[in-house]
């Protein structure tokens, strides 16, 4: 949504696996970057942290990339601003998410086919 400025709408997760357990009483560390949008769409590339408050030990437990769908006041999809990327890292996430678009898109499509939607 700090992308977007406006409501955003999680379209897709791809498969998120826990390295180490998350303990009760353990503080979660969600970090965030948009890899790239596709006009209405974006990809959203999240690492996620636990840290042992008692201990301050602290550990990269999964990673996820999701994709968010930007929606108007009526539900209508919104024509998102580009992401510029500038860095090196920024640039090879920009160009992974394409890829990673299009494999999300044939599954999605053989899904369709295998139901008869």
């Amino acid at each position: 949504m700090r992308h977007s400025r406006c409501t955003v709408v999680t379209a897709s997760i791809d498969q998120m696996t826990f390295l180490h357990p998350v303990h009760l009483g353990d503080l979660v560390i969600l970090k965030s970057q948009v890899n790239r949008v596709f006009r209405t769409s974006m990809e959203v590339g999240v690492k996620v942290w636990v840290e042992n408050l008692h201990t301050t030990e602290l550990r990269h437990t999964s990673s996820a990339y999701l994709t968010f769908v930007a929606l108007d006041t009526r539900g209508n999809r919104v024509v998102l601003e580009p992401v510029i990327p500038e860095t090196e890292d920024e640039k090879r996430r920009y160009e992974e998410a394409a890829g990673r678009r299009a494999y999300r898109l044939a599954l999605k499509d053989k899904a369709r086919n295998a139901t008869g939607a």
